[in-house]
């Protein structure tokens, strides 16, 4: 832990009097593994007298009421589903298919990558925008987007120079680059924080963040480097 989960635990104490409501309410991973809430009147919406927290599991879902996994059962007027996002599964379910017939599952059978965030070898032509690793934990995917569109529209000039029909990374090209993005990651607390998010894949693999400052990324990724790329 570090000076934000100790600033993070100060402050639910001194929102929450109960400690039994408060040992239900600090979580057992380091704060930043998931995204962080920022709010003032969460944790005094839990203390009021008609709200009830409840951790169990919930068993079974019926007409009028869910059933924990301790067994009691508790009537219902809704269910909210707060369970995050499926941003790998979104992108491992598209139907597109490359050179040769390959399709972008066979591809990523290894996990979800792209070149920059933006090109896969193999699938010419292609330009993904907030594709793998281009998503922030911080700051504004809107610049990220940005980014993106200098990337591909340094690409297309590319073509036009060259007078090529095809662009795409070359595979070794995008290997540096996520290699080093990955090595990065791991030290990360979105890697290393203790929990399971939609940020990582099965394998335990951050498929979805940028690990470091959007100026980074703007600096190495405004505008596609020629020998990083095949022509056709």
């Amino acid at each position: 832990s570090g000076p934000q989960d100790a600033l993070a635990r100060r402050h639910l104490a001194g929102q929450v009097e109960d400690p039994e409501l408060r040992a239900k309410l600090t979580p057992d991973y380091r704060i930043g593994c998931k995204r962080v809430l920022l709010s003032n009147d969460y944790y005094p919406a839990l203390t009021r007298p008609n709200v009830e927290l409840e951790t169990s599991g919930i068993a079974a879902v019926r007409e009028h009421s869910i059933v924990t996994a301790d067994g009691r059962e508790y009537e219902v007027d809704a269910i909210v589903y707060g369970t995050g996002f499926k941003v790998v599964d979104a992108m491992s379910e598209w139907h597109i298919v490359g050179r040769d017939g390959v399709k972008i599952q066979e591809a990523w059978a290894d996990g979800i990558e792209a070149h920059h965030g933006t090109t896969i070898p193999g699938f010419p032509n292609f330009f993904v925008m907030l594709g793998p690793n281009t998503g922030l934990g911080h700051n504004s995917v809107v610049f990220m987007i940005e980014i993106q569109i200098q990337h591909v529209l340094s690409l297309l000039r590319l073509m036009q120079r060259r007078g090529a029909e095809t662009v795409e990374p070359r595979p070794e090209a995008m290997r540096r680059f996520n290699d080093r993005m990955h090595r990065r990651l791991q030290r990360l607390v979105w890697n290393e924080g203790g929990c399971n998010s939609w940020y990582l894949d099965e394998q335990g693999v951050n498929r979805t963040l940028w690990p470091g400052f959007t100026f980074e990324f703007w600096a190495g990724s405004r505008k596609a480097k020629p020998e990083e790329y095949v022509l056709g």
